[in-house]
């Protein structure tokens, strides 16, 4: 029972990893521009949903798609009034541009919204399945990872948009070349990491107490995923966020909640150097 248990724990936070990669692995993929912006985009989106749940009453799931929606312009502009302007240059140079960007947006969250924990309490109460405890709000924040996860994955699919960042991601110059504008296509591929990152943390807000110390826990762990599961594909996110989620719960449970973390990054050390690419070994959405 004990291993059941640990199984349902780490399928339900690994939901809610690979949503939160998907959108970071997005934007490394398609402009090759490492986003040390996505934690606090991430964290941001979790304030403004329990602010719109606990000052204005509004219920988080629907709060949840105007902050995705407000996230996603404001992603688009940072990416077209500033990154565009060298998004060619080295990959230093965009991530000391985004590094610059998220301590801008941090040290913001920490005067508005201060460094309190907050938490969209719900109180859905908890489910006893023969004796595997499953909260109600997790398995919904599971859910809820799930459908975002999967709609991305149908937008780059079968939409026109999703098609042009495929194109863009594989052949920069013979995208041009066929009339996509690949500016307009880089900036609406941010936005739809920073859509991403927003929705993930007003799922976040549900399920676990958010705070603004937790944009570099939620970046490393975008990093993780992102080496385990494979650099610029969605079943690569998926797969890295539910390895990564099964890892933290057993080593939770074996050697303590403190070597949960670490037992990530030891994976992640180990994949690095006998699979580059990851456990899917995609390079570039297909």
């Amino acid at each position: 029972m004990l291993y059941v248990q640990m199984l349902v724990n780490g399928i339900m936070l690994g939901a809610l990893y690979a949503c939160l990669a998907i959108g970071f692995s997005l934007v490394w993929g398609v402009l090759n521009v490492i986003n040390m912006l996505h934690g606090s985009l991430l964290v941001l989106g979790g304030y403004l949903t329990y602010t719109a749940w606990h000052d204005y009453g509004v219920h988080p799931l629907i709060a949840l798609f105007a902050v995705a929606f407000a996230l996603f312009l404001l992603g688009y502009a940072i990416q077209r009034i500033l990154i565009n302007r060298v998004v060619d240059m080295p990959v230093l140079v965009t991530m000391t541009l985004t590094f610059a960007l998220d301590l801008i947006l941090y040290n913001f969250m920490i005067v508005y919204f201060t460094a309190t924990p907050v938490r969209v309490t719900l109180n859905l109460g908890v489910i006893d399945a023969g004796g595997i405890f499953v909260p109600v709000d997790r398995l919904a924040g599971m859910v809820l990872a799930l459908l975002l996860t999967g709609l991305l994955y149908v937008v780059l699919r079968r939409s026109r948009i999703g098609r042009a960042i495929v194109a863009v991601r594989m052949d920069r110059s013979a995208a041009m070349l066929m009339g996509i504008r690949v500016e307009h296509i880089y900036a609406i591929t941010f936005g739809i990491g920073a859509l991403m990152a927003g929705a993930t943390g007003a799922v976040f807000a549900m399920v676990y107490p958010m705070t603004t110390d937790l944009d570099f826990t939620f970046l490393g762990k975008a990093f993780i995923v992102c080496i385990i599961g494979g650099l610029g594909s969605v079943q690569g996110a998926l797969v890295g966020g539910l390895v990564l989620g099964l890892v933290e719960s057993i080593a939770g449970q074996f050697l303590g909640p403190q070597y949960a973390l670490t037992a990530g990054f030891a994976l992640m050390l180990v994949l690095l150097v006998a699979m580059p690419t990851g456990l899917t070994g995609v390079k570039g959405f297909e």
